[in-house]
């Protein structure tokens, strides 16, 4: 989504210290500080090692501490994840340590939890980049001023800690805030027409999709060898190995088929309710879901959180599937081209994607969640299909392969091309709708953030409290 520049001066001081946050601590929604750099900047990335500084507690937030040494961990967090710090100062950096300090004070108070296996995982990443960009553990302990490695990967440990924190309160701020159509007709009516957001050209897509079915014997096969897989367990063999080697799930068989869920964690309805049936070490029966058969062993279960591994297993698909897949597709849009059907009305009678086939086969942005899709920034293999197709005409068969190598056939058609255009109320609803929350969300962190720094103890040392702060950390 293409925004005309201008716009930025109708979102308020937060909005715009926010979205220029958002742009580099992207795993957060927070209101940062933008200031004119005061203090001195940040060394380039490349000439780190030869920085020589005097670290200190340059300030203390409730019973954290900030000291100068975590400014420059902030700045290697940030490269680690690939985003530019060539325009952050350390005035700005520091703002940001202390919201996420204030945050992370806040949500102790509000008895949030987060475990020491999560901060983990993280922990070794950073550690690993830290180590490239030093050229070696030693160098790195040394460069902290730290004792030893014990010493620097405890205190990394925490502030990764920190930061998961606060960033669990943010969210907490900001799942509470919703928004009225009302409340989204005003902040576009207050838009000046000369500054109204430009949103560029978009389309909608719309596909009918066929699955090759699957026979009784096929299902059987990975039913059996899954139950195989379990008695081999259950005699003393690695369930971790097993999905390794043989889980066909791309996201979680790299690492054993591990995933930690609760209750809303988005997995299929079969998927969960399995999972919160099983007993803590219990490995489950064969079960199917629209992906495949899966089994699933139970690991721990913390109060409301259970950790599984799991194995799926997808059917075979025989050449005869295929081809009756294919013919039944043909004569689909043989229909379609004769007029004997429309596209959508094919699409509820006869498409196997039960997420499309109701609104007649019509695809929903995943960024958006409306049927929009700017060209530029389309999937490009949906790209590939549908640009060369005029409005209302129907693609040849496609064969589709997934990820876990399922096979399946589908029609396409384009229903709507939308040129470049300024925002437009009715037709751009959902995109002024998400700019309009977001704005209302940055509020409601500018708001909080007032109220605890007013209540909370926060003392600013030396230098530092030159920094022309927009939050009131000096509490003038």
């Amino acid at each position: 989504m293409q925004l005309k520049t201008r716009i930025m001066k109708f979102i308020n001081n937060s909005a715009a210290t926010f979205i220029f946050f958002f742009i580099v601590f992207s795993t957060t929604i927070n209101a940062q500080e933008i200031i004119k750099d005061t203090v001195k900047k940040v060394t380039p990335q490349k000439n780190i090692s030869q920085r020589q500084k005097i670290d200190g507690v340059i300030a203390t937030v409730g019973d954290y501490l900030v000291l100068d040494s975590d400014i420059d961990k902030s700045f290697l967090e940030i490269s680690s994840q690939g985003g530019s710090i060539k325009d952050i100062t350390r005035c700005q950096m520091l703002g940001k340590l202390l919201e996420d300090k204030l945050y992370a004070h806040q949500a102790v108070q509000d008895s949030i939890v987060v475990t020491d296996e999560e901060v983990k995982s993280k922990l070794e990443e950073q550690i690993g980049y830290m180590v490239e960009q030093l050229g070696s553990m030693e160098k790195a302990v040394q460069y902290f001023k730290k004792a030893n490695e014990e010493e620097f990967r405890a205190d990394l440990f925490e502030i990764i800690k920190m930061n998961k924190l606060a960033s669990e309160m943010t969210k907490r701020i900001v799942d509470k805030v919703e928004i009225t159509p009302e409340e989204v007709r005003n902040f576009f009516k207050k838009i000046p027409a000369s500054d109204l957001p430009t949103f560029g050209a978009e389309m909608e897509v719309a596909q009918i999709v066929i699955k090759p079915k699957i026979t009784e014997a096929e299902k059987q096969k990975v039913i059996d060898k899954l139950k195989e897989f379990k008695k081999d367990v259950q005699e003393g063999s690695s369930f971790s190995t097993k999905a390794v080697l043989y889980s066909q799930d791309p996201g979680s068989s790299s690492n054993g088929g591990y995933y930690k869920m609760n209750k809303k964690t988005p997995f299929v309805k079969e998927f969960k309710d399995v999972a919160f049936s099983l007993a803590e070490g219990e490995i489950s029966e064969p079960f199917e879901t629209e992906f495949g058969f899966h089994i699933i062993y139970v690991e721990k279960i913390k109060g409301q959180e259970v950790e599984l591994r799991h194995i799926l297993l997808v059917p075979a698909i025989s050449a005869e599937s295929l081809k009756e897949a294919k013919e039944k597709i043909t004569q689909i849009k043989k229909k379609i081209d004769e007029k004997v059907v429309t596209f959508a009305e094919a699409a509820r009678a006869e498409s196997d994607e039960k997420e499309t086939k109701a609104n007649g086969g019509l695809l929903v942005n995943p960024k958006t969640q409306d049927t929009h899709f700017e060209l530029t920034k389309m999937d490009p293999s949906l790209y590939s299909q549908v640009s060369n197709l005029k409005e209302g005409e129907v693609s040849l068969p496609i064969v589709d392969t997934e990820q876990n190598g399922k096979k399946k056939y589908k029609l396409v058609t384009v229903t709507n091309r939308i040129n470049e255009h300024t925002a437009d109320y009715a037709k751009d609803y959902i995109k002024i709708k998400e700019i309009a929350l977001k704005e209302k969300q940055i509020n409601a962190i500018a708001k909080w953030s007032e109220e605890k720094i007013k209540e909370t103890y926060i003392k600013i040392n030396g230098e530092y409290r030159e920094c022309p702060f927009t939050n009131n950390w000096l509490k003038k």
